[in-house]
Order: C-alpha cells, then structure tokens, then sequence
C-alpha cells in the first residue's frame, strides 16, 4: 500500500518553552467552591511521569528480573511500559504474539499476563544468556512452558521464517538500526488488527533533539516516519518509560 500524504512533525529547533496562557478553561463545583480545567500547556511534571510509571505496581517476579537485568547491557522495558504492553494484549485478546529482544523476560511476562490464557509467546534474542534468564522469569510467574517458544539468533535472520498473518501483536526491543525492517515484517506477520509496538521510541530524549543524528537516532525516527505515512496504521506515541511506538494495522 502507498504512503499517506501527512507526515510526522519535524523535531524541535529547540527546549520546548514554557507556556504560561490558559488556551481554554470550563469551571464545575466543587465541595470546596468552583474548580477550573484549564488546557495543558506544557509537559508533565517529573513527578508526575514517576508516579503513572508506578501507577500499576510490579510485584516480586518482575522485581527478580528486573535485577537480574541490572548485570546485562540489555535495558528492560519500564513498568508504565510493560504495562501498557499488558493492556494491548488483552484488549486484543491477543493468542499469538512475537517479541523481538526477550531480555531477562519482563517485557515477556507482562505480555503473557495480558494474553489469552492458552495464548503462545514467541521471542526471538540473539543472546542464549538473555533467553536463560528469561525462562526463571516465566517459570517464576508461572507460566507453562508451552507457553513460551524461546528461538535464539539474529531478528532478522529469524524473523522472516515465521508464518505471515497469524499473530496478534508484535513487540520490537531490539536493535534499535533495524527497527524500519522490524516493521516491515511486523506488517508482513499481523492480522488485520493486530498491534505492532517499539519500545525506546523516544530514545532518552534524542529523537525530538534534531541536533542528534546518531545511527540508531535516525533509525527510530525513520521508522516513525514510516509509520506516520503508511495508509494502513493507525499509530500513537505514548511518553511511557522511554516512548512507546503503537500501530494497529488496520
């Protein structure tokens, strides 16, 4: 399919300013006397962004992985994120899904708690180390091990053997140079309806920073190009953990 004529906005010249004006403002009443909405105009608070981060808490088989993941480069998937990941799958129902970048398994787990009870997760890492520490974390959380379809090597070596049209959700955390081929075998692996998600889809800041134009920078913004322009996707972009990327192919 062709691209859509609109395109992504591009990056900002500079820090984005401070906003003082109420662009809008209705008023209710209140038990204390009126209360006013006024319009959002700048970003959210540090605290803020921490305290949606830990709004829906990770209990003791993500807070064992999680530091298991603190000895590897690997960095796992924030709990705002995995939770958001959760969310996706069921409200997708999601039977069949593939992970790119199985970590130490927290992005694994919070999927698989969001899937379908006899729901498979297939995650693809090119690290042995990285899928061994990831079956504790599934067999900690209890899940089957048929389950889980764990298959080491490259994404894209891997990938692209795997049945096209049958999965409901694909999650990418790997490589962050290869995400424009990730979505192109997203496309080629989803339902009409299923989900594509990127995770580090902001990528510490520098996306937005147009003065930084990195390999792996330019990769992310490339693939929320694509993304944006594809007449097929139905995309947002969410400020969880490092920015989440979602697609649904429509």
């Amino acid at each position: 399919m062709g691209p859509r004529q609109r395109r992504i906005p591009d990056p900002p010249s500079c820090a984005p300013r401070v906003e003082t004006d109420r662009l809008a403002a209705t008023s209710s009443t209140g038990p204390a006397g009126p209360i006013e909405e006024v319009a959002i105009t700048t970003g959210l608070k540090p605290a803020s962004w921490s305290y949606a981060e830990q709004y829906v808490a990770e209990d003791e088989v993500l807070s064992a992985a999680r530091g298991r993941a603190s000895d590897l480069p690997a960095v796992p998937i924030s709990p705002g994120g995995g939770a958001t990941l959760r969310f996706a799958a069921a409200m997708l129902d999601a039977k069949n899904v593939v992970e790119i970048g199985t970590g130490c398994g927290i992005s694994g787990v919070w999927l698989m708690r969001g899937m379908r009870d006899d729901g498979v997760l297939t995650s693809v890492d090119l690290e042995a180390e990285h899928q061994r520490l990831a079956k504790t974390a599934f067999m900690e959380a209890g899940f089957a091990s048929q389950r889980v379809r764990l298959i080491p090597g490259a994404a894209l070596e891997v990938v692209p053997r795997l049945t096209g049209g049958h999965y409901d959700m694909v999650f990418c955390d790997g490589d962050k140079q290869e995400y424009p081929q990730y979505l192109e075998q997203a496309l080629r692996l989803l339902r009409t309806g299923g989900v594509v998600a990127f995770d580090n889809s902001l990528w510490h800041d520098r996306v937005a920073d147009p003065s930084v134009r990195d390999a792996d920078t330019t990769a992310i913004r490339e693939t929320l190009r694509l993304v944006t322009e594809h007449e097929s996707l139905l995309e947002v972009l969410l400020p969880v953990g490092d920015g989440l990327l979602l697609a649904q192919k429509r």
